[in-house]
């Protein structure tokens, strides 16, 4: 799908009343796209836990610097971002589209919001293609089905799934959609993975209360996992390095980036 064309989705329907990590989010990073439900929430979890917009900022850093490393040094022109989230500054079809222009992305999200904005995520450039799919990560085999019809699957796509997983709160049904996933793309692909830990030495052990607060105050649910639990995910893949490292770490500018309790990690498809 190029510029100017609608999403492939029907009637969005916001629900303003309950606060959406897609909102929160966006008000932790800075953007305009939330409601006073969300910044009332956002604070909240702020003040129990004080790294979390450091977090939001280290996601969102991490992403672009894999994006970068994909393009750049590994050839990858087909990503497929699955928890696209709400559009901001640098999207992943801009980050790879300056580096290569023929490159193809395949948004995916369910949150309503985010449709109402995906427009903003279908500029592409004239060699480019973007697009934007409605659909739940719970449907590993449908995203695929879709994203098929933009992507060419024979080829090596970066299966990108940015704080995601963490909603998907059965640990084997989320390593099943990393298998599902990865087994219809071929050798050469790339999975990229960020997920929050309540691992004490990343500085986690805060978000045990700030997420108890968010499942009983907002949505959708969620959960932290730890470094061995978020490993399991890149089973059977060979990491990229420098491993399952705090997100901010990971091939940072600086080599004292301070660690925040959101892991990351590329791994690529034998």
């Amino acid at each position: 799908m190029t510029e100017g064309q609608p999403p492939t989705a029907g009637p969005a329907k916001l629900d303003t009343s309950v606060a959406h990590n897609a909102r929160v989010w966006n008000y932790w990073i800075g953007g305009k796209d939330h409601y006073e439900v969300d910044q009332r929430v956002g604070e909240h979890v702020a003040g129990m836990f004080p790294v979390i917009r450091a977090v939001a900022r280290a996601d969102r850093e991490f992403l672009a610097r894999a994006v970068r490393f994909l393009t750049g040094e590994r050839g990858i022109r087909q990503f497929l971002d699955v928890g696209t989230g709400l559009p901001t500054v640098d999207n992943v079809h801009e980050i790879a589209q300056r580096i290569a222009p023929e490159s193809r992305i395949v948004y995916v999200d369910n949150d309503p919001i985010v449709l109402v904005h995906a427009r903003s995520l279908l500029t592409s450039s004239p060699e480019g293609v973007t697009d934007y799919v409605d659909a739940d990560v719970h449907d590993p085999d449908g995203i695929v089905q879709r994203a098929g019809e933009t992507l060419d699957l024979s080829r090596p796509v970066a299966v990108m799934m940015l704080g995601i997983l963490n909603f998907v709160l059965d640990t084997g049904e989320a390593r099943d959609i990393v298998r599902r996933v990865m087994s219809a793309v071929p050798s050469g692909s790339h999975f990229v993975l960020t997920h929050p830990t309540y691992d004490g030495d990343v500085g986690g052990g805060g978000n045990i209360a700030a997420m108890e607060f968010w499942n009983a105050n907002a949505t959708p649910p969620i959960t932290a996992r730890s470094r061995a639990e978020i490993g399991g995910f890149l089973d059977g893949l060979d990491l990229v390095e420098p491993g399952l490292v705090p997100c901010s770490q990971w091939r940072a500018e600086s080599a004292s980036a301070a660690p925040v309790p959101q892991f990351g990690a590329v791994a690529v498809k034998r």
